[in-house]
């Protein structure tokens, strides 16, 4: 039995679409890091009971600390981004967590980047919180080794594909290097949006969003890019068509980084031959009922949609590109 919320929220559900196709659903996926790393700094005596911890967030990261906090008897401070909703602020507030909302913003790089500045003046401030540093710290990649023996299990061990969000890297990241440490056969496949800096697409700009969460204004150190074997690049509408998709053909409700992981995923499966593909679905679609399913009329056939296959960043567009990345390591300053 569960002591805490915290424990079930970070706990997936794997869901088998097809033969060969398995959705890896959190409810709220960074639970499992934000849990890992706040018990590990508590172990190992980096911080103590009642300690604040400090760090930026778009939305989920946001609630995965705060309830953690809420478990080891911290104290919580988020600079949240613009794009932090009602219910979230709702919930941030009772839980007892602090948080920091930036001015409305239509530039989500911008949003980014005011996000950190305004950590560090914080830090300033009061040096004795303990910034999480979701962004840098491969503490974050603990907490997901026991869902990586989980997937391992319940898939005997088979060749596999993950498809998923690159984010902050301690995600699929985290997973890739969990299973192939286990001696799993792994092919990683990152998702970012269009304007993300971490695989090089920042010249390139979508109308409607930079999908918060799954790419980055800023470079992430804790991104390992020799870990990733092929990158999409999935633009708004694109995902939007693979969040509806997902809806209507599997009755999985997730979030919009989900839909473009399972538009990516399908086109992955297509092409693994007898590989299992196993995508991230990071959270659940309610944030995006206006924004995402209430468009559900304006949704392409996900059938109708295929990536531009690329030979580099230079080639990118939208709405869709893809590009074997090869394990490479990261081009200076990424």
């Amino acid at each position: 039995m569960d002591t805490h919320i915290a424990e079930a929220i970070g706990r997936p559900d794997l869901i088998r679409l097809d033969d060969r196709l398995i959705c890896l659903r959190f409810e709220t996926m960074k639970a499992v890091s934000a849990m890992a790393a706040v018990r590990h700094l508590l172990d190992t005596g980096a911080v103590r009971r009642g300690d604040t911890l400090l760090d930026s967030s778009s939305g989920i990261y946001a609630y995965a600390l705060a309830l953690a906090c809420h478990r080891y008897g911290m104290r919580c401070h988020i600079v949240g981004s613009t794009t932090v909703d009602h219910t979230l602020r709702t919930q941030l507030a009772v839980l007892g967590a602090h948080l920091e909302q930036m001015d409305p913003c239509d530039d989500l790089k911008l949003d980014q980047k005011r996000r950190v500045a305004r950590v560090e003046e914080i830090l300033r401030a009061h040096p004795e919180y303990h910034w999480m540093r979701q962004y840098h710290d491969d503490i974050h990649y603990l907490g997901y080794r026991a869902i990586a023996e989980r997937i391992r299990e319940e898939t005997g061990g088979e060749p596999l594909t993950l498809v998923g969000g690159v984010g902050s890297g301690a995600s699929t990241g985290a997973l890739a290097s969990h299973l192939r440490a286990a001696g799993s056969d792994v092919e990683l496949v990152g998702v970012q949006p269009f304007g993300s800096v971490t695989f090089g697409a920042e010249h390139v700009t979508d109308p409607e969003i930079i999908i918060a969460g799954i790419g980055s204004s800023i470079p992430f150190r804790n991104v390992s890019h020799h870990l990733y074997d092929t990158i999409h690049w999935v633009g708004f509408d694109a995902a939007l068509a693979g969040s509806v998709d997902l809806l209507r053909r599997h009755a999985v409700f997730a979030g919009l980084s989900t839909g473009a992981g399972h538009l990516a995923a399908r086109w992955e499966r297509a092409r693994a031959g007898d590989r299992t593909v196993v995508f991230v679905a990071a959270d659940t679609g309610h944030r995006y009922v206006d924004s995402v399913f209430a468009r559900h009329g304006e949704a392409a056939p996900v059938e109708e949609l295929s990536p531009r296959e690329v030979g580099g960043t230079d080639e990118l567009a939208l709405p869709w590109s893809r590009m074997a990345w090869g394990r490479a390591e990261a081009a200076e300053g990424r």
